[in-house]
This record gives structure tokens, C-alpha cells and sequence, in this order.
């Protein structure tokens, strides 16, 4: 959380230099094994979207194949390195060995629901496809799993990016108190009511309490 008052301005910059691209750098680098806020590019660009700067759906689009060509790279490296490669880059990168044990064992125990779960955990996020690549997991399982989580990911966070996006500080109170597991559990409890409530007004009847 810290970051982010140093990233947002630097995000919407590249976002108005690049474009679209913004909003998949963030993601894929995280998705590949590196820790990166990938969730915070993506709530600032689409909040530059919401500006009026950028569309959203191509925001999200964007997001989403970020997300599923970075799970795609810490598959493929997962896969030739194995234990001793993420071993070595949690070392280089100074990650703390608990949380690669803890997102491993989450890994071994729930196996195909981690690549879907882990893009809403923070750390699993990063590993996930790594540890599926090391444990030679089939490669069009995963991806079949992964463009599935990618996507939702990347709808539910750049919605809330773009819907609150005139109301950065807004945002960033909603993230802080519930985390990003909470934020994607409002999301759609907000997207629920919001189309329950349009097909009732095109029903022409009240929509409910």
C-alpha cells in the first residue's frame, strides 16, 4: 500500500504514453514469478480509463492476456527450472522463504483450484503458475484454468478501477480495509445488484428491497 502513491501518477504516465499495453506489464511481470503489484497497474489504469482516456474494455482485455502470457512464462520456467529455480530467484529476490513454502503447500493441496484462487491471493499470484510448471502439471489444463481466473481477475479489477476511478482515495479506503479479496467479493456483489436492478426497470417493475 505504501507504493502506491508513488506508482499511480507513474502508471497513468505510461499509460498515456503506451496506451492499452499499461495495463498487461503490470500482471504479466507478477504472473511470471516476480513480485509486482500487478493488481494496483491495473486498478490505476483503469481509472485513467475512466478519464476518458483509454475504453475500458480494451483496459481489461489487455489485462487479461497480460495475465494469462505472464502465468504462461512462470509455467514455462517452472517447468525447466523446477524446486531449484524458484529456490534461486525467491533468493535473488529477497522474498521470504515462508511465503513461498505457504503458496506451495497451498499448491500441493488444492492443486487445479490454485491457478483460479491464486489470482486473487497476494503471493500465489506471483507462484502459482511457477509451482504448476514444477510440478509438470498438463500444460492445457493449466491454461484452461488460468485464462478462466485471468479473465475474472481482470473484469472484477477493472471494473472497481473504473467505477470509483473519480474517487482515488475512495478506492484505495475500500482496499485497505478489505483487502483484494474482499474488494473482488464486493465487486461482484455490486455487479449483482446492479443488473438485478436493470432487468427489473426493463420489466417495468420495482426491483426489490
Amino acid at each position: 500500500m505504501l507504493l502506491l502513491p508513488v506508482l499511480t501518477p507513474d502508471i497513468r504516465q505510461l499509460a498515456d504514453t503506451i496506451g492499452y499495453p499499461a495495463a498487461a506489464i503490470g500482471i504479466l511481470i507478477e504472473s511470471s514469478g516476480i513480485p509486482f503489484p500487478g493488481e494496483l497497474t491495473l486498478l490505476a489504469v483503469a481509472a485513467y480509463a475512466a478519464s476518458g482516456h483509454l475504453n475500458i474494455a480494451g483496459v481489461i482485455a489487455m489485462a487479461a492476456l497480460g495475465s494469462v502470457l505472464g502465468a504462461d512464462l512462470g509455467y514455462l520456467f517452472g517447468l525447466r527450472g523446477g524446486r531449484p529455480f524458484v529456490e534461486r530467484i525467491a533468493g535473488f529476490l529477497r522474498v521470504n522463504p515462508t511465503h513461498i513454502a505457504r503458496a506451495e503447500m497451498f499448491f500441493a493441496h488444492h492443486g487445479d483450484r490454485t491457478i483460479l484462487a491464486g489470482r486473487f491471493i497476494l503471493g500465489l499470484r506471483t507462484w502459482a503458475s511457477v509451482f504448476a510448471g514444477a510440478a509438470h502439471m498438463p500444460f492445457r489444463r493449466f491454461q484452461l484454468y488460468s485464462v478462466i481466473g485471468g479473465t475474472a481477475w481482470a473484469i472484477l479489477y477493472g471494473i472497481l478501477g473504473y467505477v470509483l476511478g473519480n474517487n482515488w482515495n475512495l478506492l484505495m479506503t475500500v482496499v485497505r480495509y478489505l483487502g483484494y479479496g474482499g474488494v473482488a467479493v464486493v465487486t461482484i456483489g455490486v455487479l449483482t445488484v446492479v443488473v438485478l436492478r436493470r432487468r427489473a426497470n426493463r420489466r417495468g417493475t420495482p426491483p426489490g428491497p
